[in-house]
């Protein structure tokens, strides 16, 4: 499990054991860290050890991309229920946002990333997350390994963020246990569409899109509003259940 180290408004993301190296020093964050402690670079500056929290995977992670933010996160583990236990089929890793999410609420991630510099990224921050140990990230394209996959199921979840979706949705029975969800996000309508007609076509229950709107208030002295300051629309969450 890594912590984050803070020096007033400036935050790093380490393990026990890595190194720390900044304008303020360099430091080794010990094995035995705990939050709350305080280390000392050898220029004498210090910092706050404070535990890990899943907002700070998204701000701290090594990015390859847009990662799913926070919002669209809470939508997929309120909307399938998945918990610890849990198998749990995922594709388009990326920054792996999602599957170290479901990791620390101790679901076992299989994950497919289709880019292997991405996928190598990707481990390394199931490894500052600390859930190296519950998520897979597997290099290739999941579409191409669906009847091995299957074999190795049932799985409980299955969340997607791809534009080969539809595909994978068409062999949702083959992969879901009975009552399992799977949980497709799309920044484009089209392909949400897509997968909506596939879940309808093998049978899959409760099939409903969601587009992920939010907006931040500004409270000041003239007034309260919502903010005008960028888009709330991040993009469409699909979701379905399979029901033997």
């Amino acid at each position: 499990m890594s912590f984050l180290l803070v020096h007033d408004d400036r935050e790093y993301l380490r393990a026990p054991g890595d190194e720390l190296q900044t304008d303020l020093g360099v430091l080794d964050v010990p094995e035995d860290v705990e939050p709350g402690d305080v280390l000392e670079t050898h220029l004498g500056e210090e910092f706050v050890v404070r535990r890990l929290r899943g907002p700070d995977l998204f701000n701290h992670f090594e990015r390859t991309g847009a990662p799913m933010l926070p919002r669209d996160i809470g939508l997929v583990v309120g909307h399938t229920g998945v918990a610890a236990g849990d198998r749990v089929l995922d594709a388009g890793t990326g920054t792996g946002v999602l599957s170290a999410y479901l990791g620390r609420l101790h679901a076992d991630v299989v994950t497919y990333e289709v880019d292997a510099e991405f996928a190598d990224v990707a481990r390394e921050n199931m490894r500052l997350a600390g859930v190296d140990d519950r998520v897979d990230v597997r290099t290739g394209d999941l579409t191409e390994h669906l009847d091995a996959v299957a074999e190795d199921g049932p799985f409980d979840v299955i969340t997607l963020d791809t534009g080969d979706a539809p595909a994978v949705v068409e062999r949702a029975p083959d992969l879901l246990a009975d009552g399992g969800h799977v949980a497709v996000y799309s920044p484009f309508v089209e392909n949400s569409r897509e997968t909506v007609q596939a879940a309808r076509e093998v049978g899959l229950r409760d099939v409903d899109t969601f587009e992920t709107i939010q907006r931040e208030m500004d409270f000041g002295e003239r007034g309260s509003r919502p903010s005008t300051a960028g888009v709330g629309h991040t993009g469409y969450l699909t979701f379905a259940r399979n029901e033997r």
